[in-house]
């Protein structure tokens, strides 16, 4: 029952969707919520297939995909977006630790951000629209949890950048027991895609490859800036890290 309500105090964190009233909430919870964050990916994966799904039965691809895309964003209340454009606007204007921080901390997008978010949303629905029905809806479900487990690990991995902020509790500390809670996360719907045949196994060997590389990219840009992350840097790993799923499961030659 405890892991249980770990779960929905993530799902009730990183989402707009509501949680039993039984589940309550203590304040520790959120130390340990981390291990589910895959988990909460997976629901919203599922959320944006789902739409995906319905809408491409009537309309084309191109229309599926932004109608799935904007259901992912109302779902998690575009959370993990305003965290990249927030880090794009700090990493991109700010030249000192404390002006970076400072920066990321405002609620205003700048032109780092929004030609970065702009940008983003972009690749990501281009790469969508060109694939096939059964391989899109499998991307949606793999990449949502995976990525999330790739900004999971920076919890893991590196130590938190300032005293205050929403995402603070979430990443005082997360264990490797934990860690490798949120990978068993990612498992089932990775052999689901593969065994399927809806994404070819050598694409999804690149997307993990190139995810892992873009993610100790990014950590060292933030270990050498930041001495560490925040919540938008979380943000920020997520982000990337789904658009180069979705590149690397639409690329040549395999797919």
């Amino acid at each position: 029952m405890h892991q249980v309500r770990l779960f929905f105090t993530a799902l009730q964190f990183f989402t707009r969707l509501p949680v039993p009233r039984w589940v309550g909430f203590e304040p520790d919870w959120l130390h340990h919520a981390s291990r589910y964050f895959p988990l909460v990916g997976l629901v919203v994966g599922m959320g944006a297939a789902l739409v995906y799904w319905l809408a491409a039965l009537v309309l084309p691809a191109p229309v599926a995909v932004l109608l799935s895309t904007a259901a992912g964003i109302y779902l998690t209340g575009a959370f993990h977006e305003d965290g990249f454009a927030d880090a794009c606007d700090g990493l991109g204007g700010g030249y000192t630790r404390e002006r970076v921080l400072e920066i990321m901390k405002d609620s205003r997008i700048g032109a780092y951000g929004a030609i970065g978010i702009g940008l983003l949303l972009a690749v990501k629905c281009a790469a969508l629209a060109h694939l096939p029905p059964a391989a899109t809806v499998a991307a949606l479900l793999v990449a949502h949890p995976l990525s999330r487990l790739y900004a999971a690990s920076l919890i893991w991995r590196m130590e938190y950048a300032r005293a205050e902020g929403k995402a603070k509790p979430l990443a005082q500390q997360m264990s490797t027991g934990e860690f490798f809670i949120a990978t068993l996360c990612c498992v089932p719907p990775l052999l689901l895609a593969g065994l399927s045949g809806w994404l070819a196994w050598p694409n999804l060997l690149a997307a993990l490859v190139a995810m892992t590389l873009v993610t100790l990219w990014f950590a060292r840009k933030l270990q050498r800036r930041l001495g560490g992350f925040t919540g938008d840097c979380l943000g920020a790993v997520q982000q990337l890290c789904e658009a180069v799923f979705y590149l690397c499961v639409l690329a040549a030659p395999w797919h």
